[in-house]
């Protein structure tokens, strides 16, 4: 068994996992559209969009779609967890550009660094870069 994430995008599920893959250092395993399968439940000019892709994370696997009308996730959020506090910041400065930052980069009692934001895609993230003792 195994528990994986899907995200629906309002048009941008193809931006967001090529992001990802360029920044997080994802692979993309899968990526189909709308028009290759055809169907009446999307407009005519989502021929293009995304009806399902399949990224691998740090071996972790997100999918997505492009879904007319969806919203941006709401109290979810993908976690990552990093191994050193300048990974954190550094994907930090990635996913806060042209996002909305929750809760600001910063050490706290459980973390050396831990942030909560939305990025440009609607995307929750935690980052999360865990002390060791």
């Amino acid at each position: 068994m195994r528990l994986d994430v899907y995200v629906n995008y309002a048009g941008t599920c193809e931006q967001a996992f090529r992001f990802y893959e360029q920044h997080l250092g994802g692979r993309i395993a899968s990526m189909q559209r709308h028009r290759e399968v055809g169907g009446d439940n999307v407009p005519p000019d989502w021929g293009d969009k995304i009806l399902h892709a399949r990224i691998e994370i740090a071996g972790a696997i997100l999918m997505g779609a492009d879904i007319p009308n969806a919203e941006p996730m709401r109290s979810a959020y993908l976690t990552l967890t990093t191994d050193t506090p300048e990974d954190a910041e550094r994907i930090y400065a990635l996913l806060t550009d042209r996002g909305e930052v929750f809760m600001k980069m910063e050490e706290t009692f459980f973390a050396r660094r831990f942030a909560m934001l939305r990025d440009r895609f609607g995307t929750s993230w935690m980052l999360l870069c865990e002390r060791t003792n």
